[in-house]
């Protein structure tokens, strides 16, 4: 065996050394650590001596294990002491030590991976990023304690890089941010198209209705409707998202019968256009005054529009059952009253 100092087929001890590492974490704090290794019992190195004829091994751990091991490293390094940066849940994916020896040399190879998650409370956990790290080395046949410092700088190297991971993304990634604001603005379109789109400047006129006469007893038919699109940016940590309000008519689906172009019916099927625009804008509204969280910003939106879209629909049945589709003059006046009382309301809330 020569100068070949290990024991083989015996559990041999590394014992990680307590020197601090270069970082004063600002943004994060290790909550939790979890060694989550495929075999729970598998050491961290594993060595085989190819000199001789019949192959032997040798295993080596950390004292106390690899888990106790990284939690001593994490607390004499202060990265568990809680500060007002997030909490992160440490998962130990992989770490492990192959050598061979050869001869008077050992070749090694370390493995680690580590992934980082953020505990935003409420059971939520969100996975944030994966350190992949490896090394290669060259040793000589000491014992396997000469390989702590070569362990210690890539554990190292794995903290540094969550480090500065947190510092370079804790304005810019959604995964991080912390509060969402909304941005309204209308959607608008130039040229003009087949779509219209609701501009309190830009009624509707006969011009618009450019479908076939339909088979329906009524002298004309408009199909207003409402939607968004929506872009989403982080800017120092704040989820901004921009939507942009569609209320809309297409021209293509709009008729009127040559005999029934008269202003008051055109004002009626205008009437229908201004009531999607209301609905609009308590969508807006409702979106403005809400505290969207974080984690679910989506599906908040996704009700409030469907409730408003719900309202455009009951209030559109209304007008026309009310009006008669417009045939009930008196009733046409109460809802031009109304839709005009509204669309004031919604443009200054402070009336309310």
């Amino acid at each position: 065996m020569g100068s070949i100092l290990f024991a083989f087929g015996q559990n041999q001890e590394i014992v990680l050394k307590n020197e601090r590492i270069d970082i004063k974490p600002q943004r994060f704090y290790i909550k939790n650590i979890t060694d989550e290794r495929a075999d729970k019992a598998t050491v961290l190195l594993t060595g085989t001596n190819s000199s001789t004829h019949q192959q032997e091994k040798y295993t080596a751990d950390f004292k106390g294990g690899t888990l106790l091991a990284v939690q001593q490293f994490i607390a004499f390094n202060d990265l568990n002491i809680k500060n007002t940066g997030f909490s992160l849940i440490v998962r130990i994916k992989k770490f492990s030590d192959t050598e061979v020896v050869a001869g008077n040399k050992v070749q090694g190879h370390i493995l680690l991976t580590i992934s980082f998650d953020a505990d935003r409370g409420e059971d939520e956990v969100l996975h944030l990023t994966d350190y992949n790290g490896h090394a290669d080395y060259t040793r000589g046949t000491g014992p396997v304690q000469n390989v702590e410092p070569i362990l210690r700088q890539i554990l190292a190297s794995s903290f540094l890089y969550i480090d500065t991971w947190m510092n370079r993304e804790v304005e810019r990634s959604i995964k991080l941010a912390t509060a969402v604001k909304v941005i309204v603005t209308d959607y608008t379109e130039k040229p003009e198209g087949d779509t219209i789109y609701y501009n309190a400047k830009r009624p509707l006129n006969w011009s618009d209705f450019q479908s076939k006469t339909g088979s329906s007893k009524f002298d004309a038919e408009v199909f207003p409707t409402m939607g968004y699109d929506e872009q989403t940016e982080v800017i120092k940590g704040t989820v901004v998202i921009h939507i942009a309000m569609k209320v809309s008519l297409p021209k293509s689906a709009c008729w009127v019968k040559g005999d029934g172009q008269s202003s008051y019916a055109l004002n009626h099927e205008q009437r229908h256009f201004d009531i999607a625009k209301i609905a609009a804008i308590y969508f807006e509204q409702k979106l403005n005054s809400a505290h969207l969280p974080v984690n679910n910003y989506d599906g908040f939106i996704n009700v409030d529009y469907l409730d408003a879209y719900r309202e455009m629909t009951d209030m559109q049945k209304k007008y026309d059952e009310e009006t008669r589709h417009g045939s009930d003059e008196s009733a046409q006046h109460r809802w031009n009253d109304l839709i005009d009382s509204e669309l004031t309301l919604v443009h200054n809330p402070s009336l309310q």
